[in-house]
């Protein structure tokens, strides 16, 4: 079979939802691969292909959750790391006028990082401009 995925199987303009190639009357049959899914046997087959290929994705998402739970046990950090950035100095350019696009490109992070920076150092209630 060609990997864990049904989408093999052509359908009748669109991909129906599981179990709405029989409602509309969907039937494949190949003869390179001798596979006909116009009789029961056919239609039992196409569920149990797709039962296995569920149990296997199910199988690899817990062996995944069991590498990462185990690596975090471990010690070792999961995901990205954290991006060192010069917050004082982000908000003295600020201070001084540059806009979050200056500021952005001097410090080599994106204007969104840049912006979450000069808020969380602002006091409540005032707000940043964007783009300016």
């Amino acid at each position: 079979m060609e990997g864990r995925k049904l989408g093999w199987i052509p359908t009748a303009g669109h991909a129906p939802k599981s179990g709405q190639q029989s409602r509309l009357n969907i039937e494949y049959a190949s003869f390179r691969k001798n596979i006909d899914t116009g009789g029961a046997l056919g239609r039992a087959i196409v569920v149990i292909i797709g039962a296995i290929a569920e149990l296997e994705r199910n199988l690899i998402i817990e062996r995944v959750r069991a590498g990462m739970r185990r690596a975090r046990l471990g010690g070792q950090h999961i995901g990205r790391t954290t991006l060192a950035l010069d917050r004082a100095a982000i908000l003295g350019d600020r201070r001084r006028g540059q806009s979050l696009g200056q500021i952005a490109r001097s410090h080599h992070a994106s204007r969104a990082t840049i912006h979450r920076v000069i808020r969380e150092q602002m006091p409540a209630g005032i707000t940043v401009q964007k783009g300016v």
